[in-house]
């Protein structure tokens, strides 16, 4: 993975609960962790098709630098929508140098 393909700037999310000082409600929501610089693919429309058939719901691919924190409870933003992470999977060679997330298009409500 070279540096130059890491062109995209996504924002990392995590589910949060956190109890409000005035109620002591409970609320439940996701949180900014960072922003990081990924690269983003969505599906192909072949890849989309393929996936219809075999009832997938991953509509897209994000590779960034390797993080050992995220999770498919975590969540990313790009441009304005929501991606719920389906899965992490490490790089074939080290496993530690970047990761890819199978993601899906929606709203992730924890």
């Amino acid at each position: 993975m070279n540096a130059g393909d890491l062109r995209h700037r996504v924002e990392l999310q995590r589910f949060t609960e956190t109890q409000d000082p005035v109620t002591g409600e409970i609320v439940r929501g996701f949180a900014k962790v960072t922003n990081l610089w990924a690269h983003v693919v969505p599906s192909s429309v072949r890849e989309f098709i393929a996936a219809q058939a075999e009832n997938s719901e991953v509509t897209g691919r994000i590779t960034l630098r390797y993080r050992s924190d995220i999770t498919n409870k975590d969540r990313i933003i790009y441009r304005e929508k929501i991606y719920d992470i389906l899965g992490v999977l490490p790089d074939p060679k080290s496993g530690k140098e970047y990761i890819t997330l199978a993601i899906k298009e929606g709203v992730s409500d924890g």
